[in-house]
């Protein structure tokens, strides 16, 4: 069969960002048969054993609770399940000093359904017929951007200022805030802290700046804080996560080991809370209520940010010293190669200067002697100009083990040798 597809069904049928590696990636090593890969690709998080026995003992809580029926077996409120709510709010409020009530809170299936809401509710077309943009005020971003609008041509992203240190082989994305623009046209502002795909930490201050620029004009801001503390805590340097105002303040529990489960949690304005929901009736009634229960548990209990910052980011924050120890020992120091300074998440974002050859074809050449890595074009969505840097990156997933970090790392760095001394 081959329906003839709308506008909005062409749009949203196609292969965006990363999903098209992904696709490449699934048929090299479906082809590859007996071959081992080290696959530095995926943006699963490790199943680590204390994590898992968590949510284990959270699932054996409900299953013994007279709660079950009423959780599996009925419909709930487009808000979300109460305990959940409920949980949020207590801990949020004792552990920074918020005065959240009920109203603040929204829970959705997965973080990405929240962005969808918001890109949809507050950008493209407006009732008079301008256009409202989405802006990411520094590119690259989380790949995921690229396709949560309806109108593509909303989308807008700046790029950033490179802070370089040569000697260690290190850099930093900050914000441009001389490029910067949100005005009366911007209809909301979307960034992740920590950064998927490259472990940037924006600064409180970087956040105050944006914030403030938007508040003029009325503009939620969402900061995507699916690597953010309390949990995951997936943030390897201090960062403290920001709330009110025109602040929308987005988790996920995925890297908190609940990815199947697709649960997202935004806290901000009771205005933007109530518009968001409003989208989520009319989309999916409310997120499933499975994973919202025993999240409810594991939050109420302490336990979740317990794990979070004992087990899951000392586990990756090991990893990210494994990737930089080889590097520096492995990459020959006259090449222009700088690893972005790993703030946080569960990613390393590697930049070759001057490549002579194209990320895709950099790929290709690893995946030769057994690597898979992801090109970096694919995470600068919505950025319209010409920059050689986008064809230039890699982002090294922090989910192998120890030994697969080290051998990948070398066998990169021979073939950046290899490919930079052919030119």
């Amino acid at each position: 069969m081959n329906p003839v597809l709308s506008q909005l069904g062409v749009e949203m049928s196609r292969l965006s960002g990363v999903r098209a590696i992904m696709k490449d990636i699934i048929e090299t090593l479906r082809a590859g048969g007996d071959r081992a890969f080290i696959n530095l690709s995926a943006g699963n998080p490790v199943i680590l054993p204390e994590v898992e026995q968590l949510w284990r003992d959270c699932t054996a809580d409900l299953l013994a609770s007279s709660d079950y029926g009423d959780v599996v077996c009925r419909y709930g409120a487009s808000q979300g399940y109460q305990p959940l709510i409920d949980a949020v709010v207590k801990d949020f409020n004792q552990r920074y000093g918020l005065s959240l009530t009920e109203r603040n809170i929204l829970i959705t299936p997965g973080s990405q359904s929240l962005y969808f809401y918001a890109a949809n509710a507050f950008g493209g077309y407006a009732a008079s017929g301008e256009l409202r943009q989405i802006v990411l005020p520094l590119s690259p971003d989380y790949t995921g951007y690229g396709g949560v609008t309806l109108t593509p041509e909303a989308l807008v992203a700046y790029k950033p200022e490179l802070e370089i240190d040569r000697s260690a082989h290190r850099f930093k994305y900050r914000p441009d805030f001389t490029q910067l623009q949100i005005t009366e046209n911007t209809g909301c502002v979307i960034f992740s802290r920590p950064c998927n795909p490259t472990g940037n930490v924006l600064s409180n201050d970087e956040v105050s700046k944006i914030t403030t620029l938007a508040a003029v004009h009325d503009v939620p801001v969402l900061i995507d804080s699916a690597y953010a503390p309390p949990f995951p805590a997936l943030n390897f340097t201090e960062m403290t996560p920001q709330f009110g105002g025109n602040v929308l303040h987005c988790m996920s529990l995925s890297k908190a080991g609940l990815p199947g489960e697709r649960i997202g949690i935004a806290i901000g304005d009771e205005s933007l809370v109530h518009v968001l929901e409003c989208f989520q009736t009319n989309m999916c009634i409310h997120s499933p209520r499975y994973g919202q229960a025993i999240a409810a548990r594991a939050i109420a209990s302490g336990r979740l940010a317990e794990i979070s910052e004992t087990v899951i980011r000392p586990f990756y924050q090991a990893k990210i010293a494994i990737v930089e120890a080889t590097l520096d020992r492995a990459m020959p120091q006259e090449l222009p190669w700088f690893l972005h300074r790993g703030e946080g998440a569960i990613f390393a974002w590697l930049w070759l200067q001057d490549l002579p050859i194209t990320d895709w074809e950099f790929y290709q050449k690893l995946k030769d002697v057994g690597v898979i890595v992801v090109p970096g074009g694919t995470f600068f969505p919505g950025l319209r100009e010409e920059w050689t840097h986008k064809h230039q990156c890699l982002r090294i997933s922090l989910t192998g083990s120890d030994r697969d970090l080290e051998t990948a790392m070398q066998r990169l760095a021979d073939v950046a040798e290899e490919v930079y001394r052919s030119r």
